[in-house]
């Protein structure tokens, strides 16, 4: 009789192919993201070695890091784009790799077009090299991401050595308020236990609070589970899950999609499964949340004033919080919603999707960006951006004064060269606000696409409510 299992161990299991090595599973890998940075440099190196990717059909390649998303865009807009798309393109020609190009509808960021594509299924195993492919545990597939020596491995083998992780439970219970999304649970979550929380584990959510939330939200919450610290995220997949994937380019049909479903109805964790650690987490207590540090863990709620490093005990921690409000040039006791503001970004892997842009221009239709402020949309995805602008989303942006862009990474990373000015402060939907992280000097904070679209229109932090929305 097989014991109870997690969700994680179950799909785990199922890709062991070899004996254990020092403590780690040889795995098999169901997909593959290549994107252009790590993609690029892991492709040179293989071509520099005489090697041959092993399974190109499992390889899907996405142009997202270095592309420009400058209106009238074209593969070579930027230095960094001319080293790197061109690159990309030869290479994936080369070893047959299918290459989601630039000008083409399945452009967009990796963890956008991999769900939107159908490429991601419940209960497969995906890597890619980029921190936070655990966005995908939001469709049930065991998914994290990996540096570029195990890309590498992955490219040449099919598969990766890897130590099976601690197994956590966050069970999210009560209802979210009126205004606070997917975005302010884990922002909350990241601020109570801290960016080590995950400790390299596999954290499973589950409860009502799951099951009220649509599969975009349920990806922005393992989209930054990564800055608590974890390896993965996971939610089982229910039908909003089959919902969602049903009638997508690349997910099975017919009999397929039949067999498909009733191997989906077993990825659960088991009722007597052990976890590591298990949390409750009333979810009914979170109010909209918004960074004010260099760190995910440095976040309150937007009406909270700043809290002083003098009132910690921990040595630390203080020298963190000395350092991150030297950065952001505030004090402690300042409110969030107090904060004057000078960029507005709505977009990346964390808040570019329909859902996210549908939420903003609720807020901003009909009205107009502060004066003197800057303020972009960048959807995640080139299908996204085809959707808004069948919806008319777009028309209700720029007329709002907003700059209505093309799709990929942008300021999230800042890796294409598109940048917050030194000393300027943006607020923005993406997933980190480490130093530098939007440009030198820039100063960011973290907030769901309400928050910043009302930011926007304030001109200063605010929640929906406060700008009138």
């Amino acid at each position: 009789m097989t014991p109870p299992r997690t969700l994680v161990e179950k799909i785990w299991a199922q890709h062991v192919i070899g004996a254990p090595q020092e403590g780690r599973d040889l795995l098999h890998v169901d997909r593959h993201l290549l994107h252009d940075l790590a993609g690029v440099i892991s492709l040179e190196e293989m071509e520099a070695r005489d090697l041959h990717v092993l399974r190109p059909d499992l390889t899907p390649a996405i142009l997202d890091h270095t592309v420009s998303t400058l209106p009238g865009r074209g593969p070579v807009t930027t230095r960094i784009s001319e080293r790197y798309v061109p690159t990309m393109e030869r290479l994936c020609a080369q070893e047959g790799i299918p290459l989601f190009r630039l000008m083409g509808r399945g452009q967009g960021i990796a963890h956008v077009v991999g769900p939107e594509q159908g490429l991601i299924l419940p209960g497969l195993l995906v890597v890619c090299g980029d921190s936070h492919t655990t966005t995908h545990g939001a469709l049930g597939a065991l998914a994290w991401g990996i540096g570029s020596t195990e890309v590498t491995h992955v490219l040449a083998t099919q598969t990766l050595y890897q130590a099976p992780q601690k197994q956590h439970l966050y069970r999210l219970t009560g209802h979210l308020r009126p205004g606070v999304g997917a975005k302010d649970v884990i922002l909350w979550l990241i601020g109570r236990y801290g960016t080590a929380a995950g400790a390299g584990a596999a954290v499973e959510f589950a409860g009502p609070v799951i099951s009220d939330m649509g599969i975009e939200d349920r990806m922005v919450l393992c989209n930054m589970t990564l800055e608590m610290g974890a390896k993965v995220a996971i939610i089982a997949p229910d039908q909003k899950t089959l919902d969602y994937l049903e009638g997508r380019p690349f997910t099975p049909t017919g009999a397929q999609w039949e067999a498909a479903k009733a191997d989906w109805a077993t990825l659960y964790s088991d009722p007597d499964a052990a976890f590591d650690l298990v949390r409750e987490v009333d979810c009914s207590q979170i109010a909209p949340q918004v960074t004010w540090g260099t760190t995910p863990e440095l976040v309150g709620a937007i009406d909270a004033p700043i809290p002083d490093p003098e009132a910690e005990a921990d040595p630390a921690r203080q020298r963190l919080m000395r350092a991150a409000l030297d950065y952001m040039g505030l004090m402690p006791g300042q409110v969030p919603g107090d904060l004057p503001v000078d960029w507005v970004f709505i977009g990346s892997c964390a808040g570019g999707r329909i859902e996210d842009l549908r939420n903003a221009a609720a807020v901003v239709r009909g009205r107009h960006v502060a004066e003197g402020l800057t303020a972009w949309v960048v959807p995640g995805s080139t299908e996204v951006r085809l959707q808004a602008e069948a919806e008319g989303l777009d028309r209700v942006f720029t007329e709002a004064g907003f700059e209505w862009r093309q799709s990929g990474c942008s300021l999230c990373s800042a890796a294409n060269g598109e940048t917050v000015p030194p000393g300027a402060r943006c607020v923005s939907t993406s997933n980190r606000n480490f130093v530098g992280r939007q440009g030198p000097g820039a100063r960011t904070h973290i907030a769901s696409p309400v928050i910043a679209a009302a930011s926007a229109l304030a001109g200063h932090i605010a929640a929906p409510l406060e700008a009138g929305a």
